[in-house]
């Protein structure tokens, strides 16, 4: 019996060295069996085509491949490869998983092009393919945003070797004639330290950089710097350029990313990200380069099925200032976004220290004392973009300006020169104050005009500290709906500030700046609210190249401020907002449209509740608005506006 088992046994043992001898004689055969069935289906399910010249395995972990290429069908080649030889991990293999250890690669080149809205490589983002793969493997194709980061992390760490050398590695991108390469001589990584320099050309651009770091799959985890290889240069991006009208420049960038364990069927990934020397420039945000000396994120991200959200417990240091924000973005249909910041008191005077100068020129150099704190709070679902949320507030504790910076921020206190844009050139400048024959104070401004332009624009000015409440909010959730800058939401000294102390650009730099100079001129009290209203009414717009109340007055009723009626007051406050195309609220022959009326009576109400009419005769109110002097023969004649604004133009700049 024990001879008989014996005997057994050696048959196995010679059977499965046999075997084995036979797989390792076979191997090649076999590799290029199983890669030409898996090619077949690649090809049929992507459309594309792979090609190789040779390949083989040198043993049962190691696999050697030379000429390898891939070309989607009717498209330019993918990528070419001149040789490579591949290392695997043993037991992986066993349970049909891959997983790379080692890898040695030679001319290795991967070029992206796109022409129009074709490319060579949108077969990797069709969503159609990637359902019918998923119904063919019985795969779940609706997989939550844990779930996808979980899946990539898993593929990323699970390919990426743990030592590697690439020769001669090229990536291009070419767009719309517009190419981009990226050379990479040797890339080495070596006991979990990667390093390589890179070459990267762009048109006239030439730029050499160096990336340098760790990368351990075990734990997951990822870091490294990028920084530019040549003596004092910067590293400039590619790409958004030419494609964006953009510009991102940089001395040094580090980055780190960990995977820690899933908490649930929530993945948490944390790190940090610091740049230094960051200049950016995009016309939407503003007309000059924004410089930025320091900044870091110490993140920390969630992500569930339906959520991806930046952890309140992320920091964000911003040269001298550091806060807390939390971002989440939920998938209810459409997006719904919610954010907040919270920086409790901090020392003023690192707010100004900090600040960008191509953001905040008028500030520069402004010194002060005590403490600022800040709020943030946002909510914008756009499933209801009517239930939009949005608040945005900044105190002062103990704060004082003890010295302006570039701008006299209380100049308007006092007479000053003002310059009226048109298309971003000057069209008109004039003093605003006593040596100006045209200027008007207030006491000489019919109330019945001060309370209807108020009432129309901004109600409730004497009494709120520069933002009109709820206005913001409103108008963010109406220019979201229409996809651009649509409408302000500005208070009178928005207003003021914008056309007094700023450039006309509608860009994000320009609202940055406009909300911290009214914080400062209503929290410092650098200018009484009765002053900023007399400014008010003495620089808007009413007309073409017609400025303040008392030219208006003139312009349409051949008459002064003083004594408009409630009719002509009205009128003038209806047209602030388009000056230009008042003669639209007018019928040819000059009477004014029926549309106009019920603006005229929510007018009258509110100016009888004001006690300046009585009640019943706001509810029987009918406007009568007779337009005389200038202003009526262009009613008539509105061939005449263009040859007005041309002899006005003329005479202001020989009259300043």
């Amino acid at each position: 019996m024990n001879r008989k088992l014996k005997q057994f046994g050696i048959g196995i043992v010679l059977l499965a060295i046999l075997s084995g001898a036979g797989l390792f004689l076979l191997r090649g055969i076999l590799l290029r069996h199983v890669a030409d069935k898996r090619i077949a289906a690649c090809s049929a399910r992507y459309g594309i085509g792979i090609a190789y010249a040779s390949l083989k395995m040198s043993s049962f972990t190691s696999v050697c491949v030379e000429g390898l290429s891939v070309v989607p069908f009717g498209r330019d080649t993918l990528l070419r490869l001149a040789s490579a030889e591949v290392k695997l991990d043993f037991f992986p293999l066993l349970h049909g998983k891959l997983s790379i250890r080692e890898i040695d690669t030679e001319g290795l080149v991967c070029t992206f092009k796109k022409q129009g809205v074709v490319s060579n490589y949108d077969f990797l983002f069709s969503r159609r393919r990637q359902e019918r793969n998923g119904r063919e493997t019985g795969e779940e194709v609706s997989v939550g945003y844990a779930g996808r980061i979980d899946r990539a992390l898993e593929v990323l760490f699970r390919l990426l070797p743990e030592d590697a050398v690439m020769r001669r590695t090229v990536l291009m991108s070419e767009r719309d004639s517009v190419c981009i390469r990226f050379y990479m001589p040797e890339f080495v990584l070596d006991d979990r330290r990667y390093a390589s320099d890179i070459e990267v050309t762009e048109e006239d651009m030439r730029g050499k950089w160096h990336i340098g770091g760790t990368l351990d799959t075990g734990t997951r985890r990822i870091e490294g710097r990028l920084a530019s290889a040549g003596q004092g240069r910067r590293i400039v991006l590619p790409y958004i350029r030419p494609h964006y009208g953009a510009a991102v420049a940089f001395d040094s960038i580090a980055f780190s990313m960990a995977q820690t364990e899933p908490e649930g069927k929530e993945q948490l990934l944390q790190g940090n990200a610091e740049v230094s020397g960051l200049e950016v420039y995009h016309a939407a945000l503003s007309p000059d380069t924004i410089g930025l000396d320091q900044g870091k994120i110490d993140y920390s991200i969630r992500a569930g099925e339906r959520f991806i959200e930046l952890d309140s417990a992320s920091t964000v240091y911003f040269n001298r200032l550091s806060f807390h924000p939390f971002i989440r973005a939920e998938k209810e249909g459409r997006w719904h976004f919610t954010a907040s910041v919270h920086c409790p008191p901090f020392p003023a005077q690192d707010l100004f220290a900090s600040l960008p100068a191509a953001l905040f020129r008028h500030v520069q150099g402004l010194q002060a004392d005590g403490k600022l704190s800040y709020d943030l709070r946002a909510d914008i679902d756009f499933n209801r973009l009517d239930s939009l949320k949005f608040s945005s507030d900044l105190r002062g504790h103990g704060f004082r300006i003890t010295r302006m910076g570039a701008t006299d921020l209380a100049r308007m206190s006092e007479e000053f020169e003002y310059t009226a844009y048109e298309h971003n050139q000057p069209v008109r400048t004039f003093f605003v104050g006593p040596s100006n024959p045209g200027f008007c104070p207030l006491s000489r401004i019919s109330p019945l005009l001060q309370m209807a332009v108020m009432q129309s624009e901004d109600g409730s000015f004497f009494y709120h500290d520069g933002f009109y409440p709820g206005a913001i909010g409103e108008a963010l959730a109406y220019d979201l709906q229409k996809g651009r800058f649509a409408r302000g939401g500005s208070s009178i000294t928005m207003q003021l500030v914008k056309n007094v102390f700023l450039n006309r650009h509608k860009n994000i730099a320009r609202k940055l700046e406009e909300a911290l100079i009214v914080w400062l001129i209503e929290s410092q009290h650098l200018t009484s609210k009765e002053r900023m209203y007399e400014v008010y009414l003495n620089i808007i717009e009413w007309g073409p190249l017609v400025y303040g109340a008392a030219e208006a007055s003139r312009f349409y009723f051949d008459k002064e401020p003083s004594d408009l009626t409630v009719s002509e007051a009205i009128f003038l406050a209806s047209i602030i907002p388009k000056p230009k195309h008042f003669r639209s609220v007018f019928n040819p022959d000059a009477t004014l449209r029926g549309n106009q009326l019920d603006y005229y009576r929510v007018i009258a109400r509110r100016l009888a509740a004001k006690g300046l009419m009585t009640e019943e005769e706001a509810e029987t109110f009918c406007p009568d608005v007779q337009i005389k002097g200038k202003a009526r023969n262009m009613v008539l004649r509105p061939d005449t506006a263009a040859c007005y604004s041309s002899n006005a133009r003329v005479f202001f700049s020989n009259h300043p």
